[in-house]
């Protein structure tokens, strides 16, 4: 096998389990949600245990780019894709925690009833999901104008955490009685709209993948 056919293998490999994180990343955070909705404390704490194989991915994929970059010594794009998987794969997995944190919030939850009917968390949660995948695809077809829709998304989740936050006041302020279940919905919302950043990260990587220049997307 050439080196180049060798390294092209690894680049490969590489993209397939960026893919497999990103789907479980967006599994995750919708059954974070589901589970919320319904207060189910216990497909929470599956989630929280699922956790561990997303790492597990992670470190496979430092483990690969390392040995790309040390037996092949790339250089232009080709060491930008190895340095851009890596930070997508943190990107990932942060955002894996993100979704472990809001099951943890249901579990902190179970047997309580909800105060509120859910609408904005739930539609702020099927935004990143859209953007985890539609991140994750923009790096796959390296594709600039759908890693700058990331920016654009994260508009629209930003304004619906500041209304949610707006609703929980009134909620709290109507009810004291209210206080602590608001404050944790709050936190979930604050989960997301960081789920939301960290899918804009890519964004960018995926910029700086295929121009070389580092952009602001949130700029």
């Amino acid at each position: 096998m050439t080196k180049r056919k060798e390294f092209d293998q690894g680049l490969s490999e590489l993209n397939e389990l960026i893919v497999e994180m990103g789907r479980r990343v967006e599994t995750a955070i919708a059954q974070a949600m589901a589970a919320l909705e319904t207060i189910n404390a216990d497909e929470a704490r599956r989630i929280v245990k699922e956790d561990k194989e997303l790492n597990r991915i992670e470190e496979k994929i430092s483990e690969i780019g390392a040995t790309l970059i040390a037996t092949q010594q790339p250089v232009a794009k080709d060491l930008r894709r190895i340095l851009v998987a890596f930070k997508i794969a943190n990107d990932l997995e942060r955002m894996g925690d993100l979704a472990v944190d809001v099951a943890k919030v249901v579990v902190r939850l179970e047997g309580q009833t909800l105060i509120k009917p859910l609408i904005d968390l739930p539609r702020m949660s099927q935004i990143v999901q859209m953007m985890t995948y539609e991140s994750i695809q923009s790096f796959v077809q390296e594709n600039v104008n759908m890693a700058y829709k990331m920016a654009k998304d994260d508009d629209l989740v930003d304004a619906l955490y500041s209304q949610i936050i707006r609703e929980l006041f009134s909620i709290m302020m109507e009810n004291p009685k209210t206080i602590s279940q608001a404050n944790l919905l709050s936190f979930v919302g604050r989960y997301i709209e960081r789920f939301a950043d960290h899918a804009t990260n890519i964004g960018e990587s995926v910029v700086y993948l295929v121009t070389g220049v580092r952009p602001d997307l949130n700029s």
